[in-house]
């Protein structure tokens, strides 16, 4: 059976899951985030393999930049992903990397980005089934209102986040 090596990983916003797959990253996420069987199981089968704790090259490598990153001294990510999920989903997560370091988007402007204004609540829904976490920016994505909503880390890791791209408090 195919093997997704996964390091569990404290950072100053939670302690994070981490896994790789052949050299790519398939998993970012809170390690105690409501949906993490869910989560977990959608990329065990789609990728027909087991999770295996285990440390490797791009682990590290994601380590450096996750750390980077929080400290606010890295905007982008440069390592390679690999996202399980349906078409919609991938569709989705792809326009959400599209949301610039600082700003932030609506489930609605996604929905508009990806030619498909009426599936707000399947954006909203395919948002919160990101697996990769801070890489693929769900954080940036607020209410129509200018309110923060749901953030599988939780609201406060979700304005730490935010504040660290826009350097406001």
């Amino acid at each position: 059976m195919n093997q997704i090596n996964i390091q569990y990983y404290k950072t100053k916003i939670g302690e994070m899951i981490l896994g790789s797959f052949e050299g790519s990253l398939c998993l970012l996420d809170f390690r105690y985030r409501r949906m993490r069987a869910t989560v977990d199981n959608r990329i065990k089968n789609g990728l027909k393999a087991k999770f295996v704790e285990r440390e490797d090259e791009l682990l590290t490598k994601t380590r450096t930049q996750l750390d980077e990153y929080l400290s606010g001294n890295r905007r982008d990510f440069d390592i390679p992903l690999l996202m399980v999920g349906t078409d919609f989903q991938k569709s989705v997560w792809e326009a959400l990397r599209k949301v610039p370091y600082g700003s932030t988007s609506t489930y609605l402007q996604l929905a508009k980005d990806i030619d498909n204004e009426k599936a707000v609540r399947a954006v909203a829904n395919a948002n919160g089934a990101n697996s990769m976490s801070v890489v693929i920016p769900c954080h940036r994505i607020i209410g129509s209102d200018g309110e923060l909503v749901g953030y599988g880390g939780g609201l406060p890791i979700k304005k730490r986040l935010l504040t660290i791209e826009t350097g406001k408090s």
